[in-house]
């Protein structure tokens, strides 16, 4: 007698189970659209240079390459000799060339009338202490070099100077924000997204050869160089 209403009991569940599955509306509220403002500040220091980088080199020739490479080196170690004196350290002396090359020799006529080895030794060249470069050239010339080339002077330690300039573009854009917000009567809200830009471009001199200098000191001037940074802000209108 029991076995009869088992059928119509489990029928009647797995109608109730496929109705819970039927489709079903999601109805999505519209966000409100957040209004913004973005501004661009730039901030600028201005630094004197207390560090320079300088390339000094020897060219040597002749028609004998050992002839040209003895003599090249003879003046090469008189030149890093020279610079040593004025108190540069071994690890900011650094050879960034050497090389031997021949050079074929013609008459007016085009005729082939011998050849000429060119030996180069060049070394790259980190002044700590500025007020001893003109000195330094000087002295290098003296003793042989012949080469020298892209003198660039630089800040060493430019961390104070680089937070300085991102304070101010910061509050060059905050400033900005303010006013506009002022002048258009909505309030300023939160920050939303921060980016910024770093911009430090070297002071370069470049010297022609050194043959042509004067042997008297050379005059050097630093000048002055810049670091800027732009920082853009994007902020919210309540």
């Amino acid at each position: 007698m029991k076995t009869k209403f088992i059928f119509p009991i489990a029928l009647s569940i797995l109608i109730i189970a496929l109705a819970g599955c039927g489709p079903s509306t999601i109805i999505l509220q519209p966000q409100p659209i957040q209004r913004t403002i973005t501004v661009t500040g730039t901030g600028l220091v201005t630094l004197t240079p207390d560090i320079a980088y300088i390339s000094i080199g020897v060219h040597s020739q002749d028609a004998s390459a050992s002839v040209a490479t003895t003599d090249n080196n003879t003046k090469s170690q008189a030149v890093i000799d020279a610079i040593k004196g004025f108190g540069e350290e071994a690890k900011d002396i650094q050879t960034t060339n050497f090389s031997i090359y021949p050079q074929q020799q013609y008459d007016p006529n085009g005729k082939l009338t011998g050849i000429i080895y060119m030996v180069d030794n060049t070394v790259y060249v980190t002044v700590r202490d500025l007020t001893k470069l003109g000195d330094m050239l000087d002295g290098t010339v003296r003793a042989g070099a012949n080469n020298i080339n892209n003198i660039s002077f630089d800040v060493a330690d430019k961390t104070a100077a680089l937070s300085q300039a991102r304070l101010a573009a910061v509050a060059e854009a905050r400033k900005q924000a303010d006013e506009l917000t002022g002048a258009t009567g909505v309030t300023l809200g939160e920050v939303q997204t921060i980016s910024y830009n770093d911009y430090t471009p070297p002071v370069a001199i470049q010297y022609a050869r050194a043959d042509s200098m004067s042997a008297s000191s050379v005059p050097v001037q630093a000048g002055s160089m810049q670091i800027s940074t732009t920082v853009t802000i994007v902020y919210l209108l309540k």
